[in-house]
């Protein structure tokens, strides 16, 4: 059974910096395209950004140059590191696999796996 884990979420002041990671179990990452998704309650999932097998990222306008994905093959992770977090960065994160689409890759529902999620609050 496909496991995704993430980890890494908590609280921080605005201009702070977290880092989230995703394990994936049960699950080769390593030809697959995997994503960051965010939401908050009552709202739409939101992608934050996507990264291909071979590390090239995309990432939504409203995280562009402070957010960085990364991913380390060999151990299964995906990485999320936010800097510069804003109040409005809060919510829960998600990491997504099993991409089955042809370009929409900030669509939820082209993804076949999730995480469970770890919450994100920036706050002072």
């Amino acid at each position: 059974q496909v496991k995704l884990v993430e980890s890494g979420g908590g609280s921080v002041q605005p201009g702070g910096s977290l880092a989230l990671s995703c394990l994936a179990s049960s699950y080769s990452i390593t030809n697959d395209r995997m994503a960051w998704f965010r939401q908050l309650p009552g709202k739409q999932r939101e992608a934050v950004g996507t990264s291909d097998s071979a590390g090239n990222t995309r990432y939504a306008d409203s995280v562009k140059g402070r957010f960085t994905i990364s991913r380390d093959n060999a151990q299964n992770i995906l990485y999320l590191q936010m800097n510069t977090l804003k109040p409005e960065d809060t919510a829960m994160y998600y990491c997504a696999a099993g991409f089955r689409g042809y370009n929409a890759y900030f669509d939820p529902r082209l993804y076949n796996y999730w995480g469970q999620g770890t919450q994100v609050t920036v706050s002072s």
